[in-house]
């Protein structure tokens, strides 16, 4: 699974599919609903292949939790009642999914964007269980290093 092309934006709600890049930002695409529309270098903006959990050990890339979600919900969507669950509830589902969660770093915030995040990616054909595989650009990274 590749979400190096896959944004959020900060302020804006849902994710975003990088188009293009232009001279002062970028041209993405809202998996919402499709609109296109420009972003610039002033924005918060981040790759979802960017971003991790944190564990008591590693931090813990998002691609991995989501796999790890999709797994655990048999390629199915996360029922809405859990994301609107207590605190304990929400820490209780995803202590199955990202074992070693830092309880403290975490919020329920993140776990209810993650859990949001996964629906929308999985009802786009966006989400697998092949997290292990690293993204091309990082598998790029890589062989320039050696």
């Amino acid at each position: 699974m590749d979400l190096s092309k896959i944004l959020a934006i900060s302020g804006k709600p849902g994710l975003f599919q990088l188009v293009t890049r232009t001279k002062n930002g970028a041209i993405v695409e809202s998996l919402i609903d499709g609109k296109r529309m420009p972003v610039f270098q002033s924005d918060k903006i981040s790759s979802l292949n960017e971003i991790s959990m944190f564990t008591y050990e590693d931090d813990y890339p998002l691609r991995k939790v989501f796999s790890n979600m999709y797994v655990k919900e048999n390629h199915q969507p996360v029922d809405d009642s859990i994301k609107n669950s207590s605190k304990d509830a929400l820490f209780a589902y995803f202590g199955e999914v990202l074992p070693n969660i830092d309880t403290e770093r975490v919020h329920t915030s993140d776990i209810k964007k993650a859990i949001s995040w996964y629906n929308l990616l999985l009802s786009k054909d966006m989400i697998d269980d092949k997290a292990d595989e690293e993204p091309a650009e990082e598998q790029e990274n890589t062989e320039n290093k050696e």
